[in-house]
């Protein structure tokens, strides 16, 4: 088999490396409805989720949101925005610092902490926090960006952006 060069417009993307101290985030109020698609995508029946008697009774004191719904916020950063699209985690390691509620508005912000050199892996310090400003979820992520080729990125933004 013989190398043969890519047409411009079919060749992967080239990323300028993604900078130490970039930070990305992004908001969404959530809703009733969005633990019910996480409900109908999981399985997740979980009565703090549903049951409002129940989960007022516990140390949460109402209805919270589940956490996949909570920390997919931060999938989106991720994908879209710092380091973009071809994103993936690698690893994550999140804490569940305070409950979300439906009509809590949730930011999450990524920010890069280091790059590898050798490969597309970067550390980010990630961070969900409330309206009020609670730190609801933090921890760090391990995330892999693959370049993809110019006919996956049509339409798109190019590359990443910070915010």
């Amino acid at each position: 088999m013989t190398d043969t060069a890519l047409p411009t417009s079919s060749r992967p993307e080239r990323r300028d490396a993604v900078a130490v101290g970039a930070i990305a985030r992004r908001s969404r109020t959530v809703r009733r409805e969005d633990i019910e698609l996480f409900t109908q995508l999981t399985g997740d029946r979980n009565p703090l989720h549903y049951d409002e008697e129940a989960a007022r009774a516990t140390r949460f004191g109402g209805i919270v949101v589940q956490g996949g719904v909570t920390t997919g916020l931060l999938n989106a950063v991720v994908a879209e925005d710092l380091p973009g699209p071809g994103s993936v985690f690698l690893h994550t390691d999140w804490s569940f610092r305070a409950p979300v509620r439906p009509g809590d508005t949730i930011t999450a912000e990524v920010e890069v902490l280091e790059v590898r050199p050798d490969k597309p892996i970067a550390t980010l310090r990630t961070t969900i926090t409330n309206q009020d400003g609670t730190v609801v979820v933090d921890g760090t992520a391990l995330v892999w960006t693959e370049a993809l080729p110019a006919r996956a990125r049509a339409g798109r933004r190019p590359g990443w952006s910070t915010m």
